[in-house]
């Protein structure tokens, strides 16, 4: 735990304000609800400033006339550092609150001013003469267990579940209505004794049910859950880092969020089950984040305002930072200062110490097994992004994780190797796969790659790519950033492209995906082949909605339960966790595409086929009893050992094995198994 937690258990800390003419001081009071809300009791004390720590300001609780057991909501009141305003007075949330209450919001102030300067209250219970964290009703949580380490799948082993927090449904006008996908509906996704909140009545999350566990996957990457303003049509405006989301903790006819609650609870059910949890970040900039107002000159840059500043710039010569209406964090300034880590004075970057304060609350109290960073170029520090990793590793390993059971991945679409060559990530995303996969599956060239055999090859193989090692590759067909053509749900994907039998190339597509080296990764919705639910030809970014009622339609539970056949194929075949490939038969006679390859050690007794048809190619008389379509290169038969086709779950007979008939936009799946 870090130093400043420590000191937060007895008092209200406010680290580094900018401006301190007039003193900092902490605004308390009980909530009262009404329309709209307000603070009732209400008292206002001066901060103090630390005689070891300058930039520390604080105040005892027991000296804040507090009542045993009460909840407070609370702000902190400063003067204004933001550069667009005008220095005045403000109430801002507790930079580093567990909870924020958005029911509460501080009071409207003149110009220059504006309603997004209102921010939500923080939220604290005095116990025993301590500050408590808790929910807003009072409910208090006991931290998230740790993974069982024979529970844990290994990097390598990993098949992650991307879900969105913006869900769809149908409405009785039979239009699509978008909500919040609440931690209590992902509970339902896990968990087949519990029932949606927001979403109850779908079937995929009725009790009896557990859809991850159906589909077999064994992590699970929520977009960014750190709480933001924006009602989660959009995850990547976080404003309160240090608490999990309001809204996400918030189900439609609740009085209060339990959002800590919820999340602990979330996190348990999915480590009872061997499901990972991995956190998506967001660190290139914040939306309303509170130390604007702080500390912005330490914190925060205007990059257009200051493009010579060493911080206004990305990594790799990609240009000037975007800050998607937030402010950029700034990780190249360095200043004499309170550590909130290690509670020491010295030569640090508020930001970086900041961002890494906000790791090991979410470690320490969520129980994360891994991190998704988003932006990694935009972030503009690689020092910065090894120290974040090595802080997480160190962290884990600490809690005597097993390395290869914790994962730090960065999101940068132009895919910049050196991040893991030098050793600052642990791997990245490999946009190339969705790229290669999608022109593939079109049965066409990528455009980067010399021919239609390269594209494949280098989809299958990432280390074609440059990667050293599958742990290093998260490979996908699509995932949430579905702005522009292209990168549409790949349903939508083959529609926009002229095709309208999708149940063929999509199962395809999943078997590429399954069967590829590289650590698969499935945008949720994906596994049943749903749809855009808003505009396709230039869709809001990162803004489709999953929408779990088309899982019932019969072509989406036919692909649904092919995907889920594979996936736990993939989590529990040894020659899918190395990254032994070899390409033994390539066919482009008479316009055939027919590609395949061999995944696992040669000879040993963990071998996978795949035979896949990238055409229209069929089999004379396919379906006939002697219909054959010859496999050269096809490996001996150990003893003791038979062919099964896994995608049917059938055996193969011997005198047929590397010689089953071949059919359009299609891939076999044959692995060794005991006969």
């Amino acid at each position: 735990m870090t130093n400043l937690f420590e000191l937060k258990k007895s008092a209200f800390v406010l680290w580094r304000p900018n401006q301190i003419t007039s003193v900092p001081k902490v605004v308390i009071g009980q909530f009262e609800p009404g329309n709209p809300a307000s603070l009732a009791k209400v008292k206002k004390f001066k901060l103090k400033q630390q005689a070891a720590h300058p930039d520390l300001w604080s105040i005892d609780a027991s000296k804040c006339k507090l009542r045993n057991g009460q909840v407070y909501h609370y702000w902190f009141e400063v003067s204004d550092s933001s550069p667009t305003r005008d220095g005045s007075r403000i109430y801002c949330t507790d930079p580093t609150a567990f909870t924020v209450d958005w029911r509460l919001l501080a009071q409207q102030l003149p110009a220059p001013h504006i309603v997004d300067d209102q921010d939500p209250a923080a939220v604290v219970k005095f116990q025993n003469g301590r500050l408590v964290p808790c929910d807003p009703g009072g409910e208090t949580f006991i931290p998230a267990k740790a993974i069982a380490a024979n529970r844990a799948a290994p990097n390598n082993r990993m098949v992650i579940y991307e879900l969105p927090t913006s869900w769809a449904r149908t409405n009785i006008q039979n239009d699509p209505e978008v909500g919040v996908g609440t931690f209590r509906d992902v509970i339902a996704l896990v968990d087949e004794s519990a029932e949606g909140a927001n979403f109850a009545g779908i079937k995929a999350l009725q009790t009896g049910r557990s859809h991850l566990e159906e589909l077999g996957v064994n992590a699970l990457e929520l977009l960014p859950l750190a709480d933001s303003f924006v009602n989660r049509e959009w995850g990547y405006a976080t404003s309160n880092y240090f608490a999990p989301d309001h809204d996400l903790g918030f189900p439609e006819g609740h009085s209060s969020p339990t959002s800590n609650t919820d999340l602990v609870n979330l996190v348990n059910l999915c480590h009872e089950r061997g499901i990972r949890f991995i956190i998506d970040v967001v660190m290139a900039f914040g939306t309303r984040a509170s130390m604007e107002n702080v500390n912005f000159p330490d914190f925060h840059l205007d990059a257009g305002a200051h493009p010579n500043d060493p911080d206004a710039n990305q990594s790799g010569g990609q240009g000037r930072r975007t800050d998607f209406g937030g402010k950029l964090w700034r990780y190249g300034y360095a200043i004499e200062s309170y550590d909130p880590v290690s509670g020491k004075t010295g030569l640090f970057c508020p930001a970086r110490q900041f961002m890494k304060a906000y790791l090991l609350r979410w470690m320490a109290d969520f129980a994360v097994d891994g991190i998704r960073m988003d932006s990694v170029n935009n972030v503009a520090n690689w020092d910065f992004v090894q120290e974040f990793k090595e802080l997480a590793r160190q962290t884990w390993e600490a809690g005597s994780g097993a390395a290869d059971r914790f994962i730090v991945v960065g999101e940068e679409l132009s895919v910049p190797l050196e991040l893991f060559t030098q050793k600052r990530l642990d791997g990245l995303w490999n946009e190339e796969f969705k790229r290669l996969l999608r022109s593939a599956i079109l049965g066409q060239n990528s455009e980067k790659e010399p021919s239609f055999e390269w594209t494949v090859r280098k989809m299958i193989d990432c280390r074609n790519l440059g990667f050293r090692d599958g742990a290093e590759a998260v490979n996908y067909l699509g995932s949430h950033d579905v702005e522009g053509i292209g990168n549409e749900r790949l349903f939508n994907f083959l529609l926009n492209n002229g095709i309208s039998s999708t149940e063929e190339r999509i199962k395809l597509a999943f078997v590429c995906l399954l069967t590829a080296v590289g650590i698969p990764m499935i945008f949720a919705g994906d596994e049943f082949a749903d749809q855009h639910d808003l505009s396709v030809s230039h869709p809001p970014k990162q803004r489709d909605a999953v929408n779990f009622e088309r899982l019932n339609q019969p072509f989406r539970r036919r692909i649904f339960d092919y995907v889920a056949r594979l996936v736990k194929f993939r989590t529990s075949y040894e020659a899918l966790a190395v990254n032994d490939t070899e390409f033994i038969h390539v066919d482009f006679n008479n316009d055939k595409r027919v590609i395949c390859w061999r995944r696992g050690q040669s000879g040993s007794d963990d071998q996978v086929v795949v035979v896949a048809n990238f055409s229209d190619f069929i089999t004379e008389n396919a379906l006939g009893e002697n219909a054959e379509y010859r496999v050269a290169n096809w490996p001996e038969t150990p003893d003791g050992k038979k062919w099964r086709e896994i995608t049917q779950e059938r055996d193969v007979a011997s005198d047929r094995v590397g010689l089953e008939p071949v059919f359009p936009w299609e891939a076999k799946v044959y692995a060794l198994v005991n006969a």
